[in-house]
């Protein structure tokens, strides 16, 4: 009788699995597809007509990532007037000097750098050098500001195909998830992983259709409609967030602005990762805040992870070895819908795409980087960024 049981409930959680899968499959925003890219653009716009922009980059101990990025930002080609604002955040490394040597080197954007101190109680030193950055840009009065990370290489063109999406969709917030380096065996393993969980978690679809609570964007590469900074109290009212673009995303939808986010063709991140110790920091250093540091939602994220992600193999393997088919079918079709929705994603990373069906290792690599990052917090070492620890809870770093 007992084994009986055992071999029921097997089979149950089975079933729960399949129908999980075809419910993200069919029912969550088709996250799996990677076909929303910048929206369409008016093909003519005169030279008077663009709007100005300020670009602000935060930068602490950025040395080594510099010369592959700064230079692309200073090379737009903008018809409008564009200026950029490095804001050096208490870098050691030299990170101030170069950008202004880099500017002296390759000219083109004018190129401001300052730095603002160390931030007060209440505010992550990232966002306080936004906020510094920010404030620099208003004296120039943009329409537009542009946030971008230090690691980010811009196309020449990439300014203006942001700008000319915001305007002619009528969007207050555009960004564009930064293609991440692929090339070590672990960036190869974990890194399309993670913009496919993102996408599966904030679905693209449902960020940019009015009326939708869904809000997300990618910090990296972040146009601004600068009268909605203004209107969503941008970067005050995310000013303790670790996950900052996400909350910087629904602030400014909370207020009425216009949100949309895709991938990127024309912007990639060129910070690497070459160790599977540099991707677990990455991960695990936001990974509980990105669950308000509550203790249920990581007990259900490891619960649903382990149902979406690793019952599916198991399942399949186990029914097989016990000649139980009513587990080992759904397993193996749950297995086959995971592996089919992570197809495009490795397509668009230019991955082999035998790399699918190991989706659930990887998986549990993420479950495991989230249960370090709750053991860090309660250890008393928080989220931490560049060399700052942060023990607040992100209450605003949530879909809703």
């Amino acid at each position: 009788m007992g084994q009986t049981a055992r071999v029921s409930a097997v089979v149950w959680i089975s079933a729960v699995s399949l129908a999980a899968w075809l419910w993200l499959l069919l029912c969550q925003g088709f996250f799996w597809r990677t076909d929303v890219r910048l929206p369409p653009r008016a093909e003519h716009v005169g030279p008077g007509e663009w709007p100005s922009v300020c670009v602000v980059v935060p930068a602490r101990d950025e040395a080594a990532v510099l010369p592959a990025s700064l230079p692309s930002l200073l090379a737009q080609e903008y018809p409008g007037r564009a200026e950029v604002f490095l804001v050096d955040d208490g870098s050691s490394d030299g990170t101030g000097e170069l950008a202004r040597e880099l500017a002296r080197r390759h000219g083109g954007l004018r190129l401001t750098v300052d730095s603002p101190g160390e931030p007060p109680p209440g505010w992550t030193g990232k966002l306080w050098a936004v906020r510094y950055g920010i404030a620099l840009a208003r004296a120039r009065g943009p329409e537009y500001l542009l946030l971008t990370d230090a690691d980010i290489a811009h196309a020449p063109d990439s300014l203006r195909e942001l700008v000319a999406a915001a305007r002619t969709g009528g969007f207050d917030l555009v960004s564009q998830m930064a293609r991440l380096r692929v090339e070590s065996v672990w960036e190869r393993l974990v890194v399309p992983a993670f913009v496919y969980f993102f996408a599966q978690l904030y679905p693209f679809r449902r960020i940019g259709r009015p009326g939708t609570r869904t809000a997300a964007a990618a910090g990296g590469c972040v146009l601004l409609r600068a009268e909605a900074a203004g209107r969503a109290r941008i970067p005050e009212a995310i000013r303790h967030a670790v996950i900052d673009d996400v909350a910087l995303a629904r602030a400014v939808k909370g207020s009425g602005g216009r949100v949309w986010l895709g991938l990127a063709d024309r912007v990639d991140s060129v910070r690497p990762y070459p160790r599977l110790h540099d991707l677990w920091r990455m991960v695990s250093r936001s990974a509980y805040a990105q669950l308000r540091h509550n203790p249920l939602l990581l007990l259900g994220t490891v619960l649903g992870l382990a149902l979406v992600y690793l019952v599916p193999p198991l399942a399949l393997l186990g029914g097989l070895a016990l000649a139980v088919p009513a587990a080992a079918v759904p397993g193996g079709l749950a297995w086959l819908v995971m592996t089919g929705t992570y197809l495009p994603m490795l397509r668009y990373y230019r991955q082999p795409l035998w790399l699918a069906p190991l989706l659930p290792f990887t998986a549990l690599l993420y479950l495991l980087m989230t249960v370090d990052s709750a053991v860090q917090h309660y250890r008393g070492r928080g989220a931490a960024w560049k060399g700052r620890t942060y023990a607040r809870p992100d209450t605003v770093a949530d879909e809703g």
